[in-house]
């Protein structure tokens, strides 16, 4: 049986998982192998990707040439398409705070004709973790902390999404910290678990989504990509989960042999550590290749019940960040900023501003007049036009005069606010403070799970594929930053709290012109009660996408007053203590087990070091 007549039996009605089996048991072992990780050797794809590979091609597997089986091209997410120039969304906490499923769904929408267009058909961009803390480095790109609310979010980008390619929901499960994430042993009673950490994949589950990734940490003492619990107890059994599963990228399982049995379909992104011990494992009969012939079903089974929408036309590359989702994107922006503060001066509320009494206005901080799309790691979009928040506001409001400074003296910063009408003070976070943990997984063990040497005929293949992908420049921003190739260190804030320079300079501005609006960007909750009662007007404006000064306090505050309503879910992740800003932490019970639910906060967890202590989170 071919791929091709396996389709046209699906089409007549035949269940896709039994066509799946006949056109398995047609492949020879190596075929079958190819299955169980991600298409290229590893040393070669690992330094193309940390050349800029990972916005340039999208990572393949599963595809048998000789069959016909297409396999499938990964790209990554959530704010769009990180391959070529794609449309820079806002990050998904800030989608979250629009509280509109409909809107989500268009921009999953969007973004599967963007994924199309580049060549990819898998988009890994569902990343719904309980933001169980907020200092969290990844907390932007999820919605948030309440597991109906972040379902029923990822469950609508997936349906968009899908329309025109396959989704994966990621990072499965109770992955909320990043700096300790490749040595952080969760543990949770099953209560917990269900209710609170699993809820929301379950209802993605439910929509059909096509793929789950595994995440990096351990749950109850098993390594999530390695954990049968997990991914044949919960995610098969329970839940008739009927995609497959990959693991997350580079180090996202630790046993070949037993991620095999336990549930896991394919490595990603390249031939790594399964490539090392599968082969021999089977020669000696410690695995069974019933067990590599269900994963290749599983990735199959999907590839066929999907066959219609993955060969639908695919939209020619003119739709990446074409007029419609750049005015997509700026609709998100504007809906998603949260107003936390608007008390009268003169008799009147700040905001909104009317942009037509408006002669001066001064806007300051470095972060106005810096691109700030935040995340620099797998998330990030290169977006080659991406415009600041003081452009967008100078082209925004023609006829009124915007002077700006830096802020770096606050005094020379409250001169400049003095002879203003009013004042934005843009202060919060960028990529540097906040997003996922690029920086060493120091003793962690993983130095020894690295494959030897690519074998020389493979590594020139992939060359020779590397030669031919089309360039994708890289974005000025990008270019700017220390970073080897752009990719941030990232990792957990350290605190919740603004910079001392930065609170000095709002109390200096604001001491200065009574009318002073503070916009934060960050892509989680930030402590503002040492400060707040000082200004009359403050918003959380997240990482607001490719055009954040469209959603600026002057443009678009009648928005924010219908989105005060999202002050309850900014109230859950606010410390209680105006001491503090850490949330506080009930201690870890006496036998390692979690509480249940906590003051309608995600439950307490028990957080185990890889040596098996209690600690507490590197945060």
């Amino acid at each position: 049986m071919s791929y091709g007549e396996a389709k046209k039996a699906v089409a007549e009605g035949r269940d896709a998982r039994d066509a799946a089996h006949d056109l398995v048991a047609e492949m020879t072992a190596a075929e079958k192998l190819k299955f169980l990780s991600g298409d290229g050797p590893f040393w070669a794809g690992v330094t193309f990707m940390a050349s800029g590979g990972y916005h340039r091609l999208p990572f393949p597997a599963a595809g048998v040439e000789r069959l016909g089986v297409p396999g499938f091209g990964f790209s990554d997410g959530p704010r769009g398409v990180v391959i070529d120039r794609a449309t820079c969304f806002p990050v998904s906490m800030a989608r979250g705070a629009t509280w509109d499923p409909d809107l989500e769904e268009r921009i999953g929408d969007a973004i599967g004709r963007e994924l199309r267009a580049i060549g990819a058909d898998l988009y890994g961009g569902v990343c719904v973790n309980i933001l169980r803390h907020p200092a969290w480095g990844r907390a932007q790109e999820t919605y948030g902390e309440d597991p109906h609310h972040v379902g029923e979010m990822g469950a609508a980008l997936t349906r968009g999404v899908q329309r025109h390619a396959m989704a994966c929901v990621k990072h499965f499960a109770c992955n909320s910290m990043e700096n300790a994430r490749f040595t952080v042993d969760v543990v949770v009673d099953e209560a917990a678990l269900h209710e609170v950490y699993l809820a929301h994949f379950k209802r993605i589950v439910d929509e059909g989504v096509a793929a789950v990734m595994s995440a990096y940490n351990s749950v109850n003492g098993e390594w999530c990509g390695e954990s049968a619990a997990l991914l044949t107890g919960v995610l098969r059994d329970e839940w008739e989960f009927e995609g497959f599963v990959i693991s997350d990228w580079i180090f996202g399982l630790r046993d070949g042999v037993r991620s095999v049995t336990a549930g896991l379909d394919i490595e990603m992104p390249y031939r790594m550590i399964r490539a090392g011990s599968v082969p021999a494992a089977l020669e000696k009969g410690d695995l069974g290749w019933v067990d590599v012939e269900r994963c290749a079903e599983h990735v199959v089974a999907t590839l066929l019940r999907f066959d219609a929408v993955l060969n639908a036309p695919a939209p020619d590359r003119e739709v990446l960040a074409c007029d419609d989702h750049r005015a997509l994107a700026r609709e998100a922006a504007a809906r998603s900023v949260v107003l936390l503060r608007n008390e009268p001066v003169d008799g009147a509320p700040v905001l909104p501003l009317d942009a037509a009494s408006l002669g001066r206005l001064a806007v300051i901080g470095d972060l106005a007049a810096r691109v700030n799309l935040g995340d620099a790691g797998s998330s990030d979009v290169w977006v080659p036009d991406a415009v600041t928040v003081l452009d967008g506001l100078r082209g925004a409001i023609p006829g009124v005069e915007v002077v700006y400074d830096d802020g770096a003296d606050p005094g020379a910063a409250a001169g400049v606010a003095d002879s203003a009408d009013a004042v934005v003070v843009v202060v919060g976070c960028t990529y540097a403070d906040e997003g996922e943990y690029i920086g060493s997984p120091g003793g962690s063990g993983l130095d020894g799970l690295f494959p030897p040497p690519d074998d020389p005929a493979e590594a020139e293949a992939y060359a020779a594929i590397v030669a031919r992908v089309r360039p994708v420049e890289t974005p000025a921003h990008v270019r700017a930053r220390p970073e080897a190739q752009g990719f941030g260190r990232g990792g957990d804030r350290v605190s919740l709290r603004l910079r001392d320079a930065d609170v000095a300079l709002i109390r200096a501005v604001a001491a200065s012109n009574p009318r002073t609006v503070v916009a934060i960007v960050g892509g989680s909750a930030v402590v503002v009660s040492e400060w707040d009662r000082e200004v009359p007007a403050v918003v959380q404006c997240w990482y607001g996408g490719w055009r954040p000064g469209t959603a600026s306090p002057t443009c678009c505050s009648a928005m924010w007053t219908r989105a005060g309503g999202c002050r309850s879910r900014s109230r859950q992740t606010r410390p209680t203590s105006r001491r503090s800003p850490w949330m506080p932490r009930p201690s870890p019970t006496t036998d390692g087990t979690a509480g249940g639910i906590w003051k309608g906060l995600p439950p307490p967890l028990r957080i185990r070091s890889g040596s098996g202590s209690a600690t507490r989170p590197s945060l």
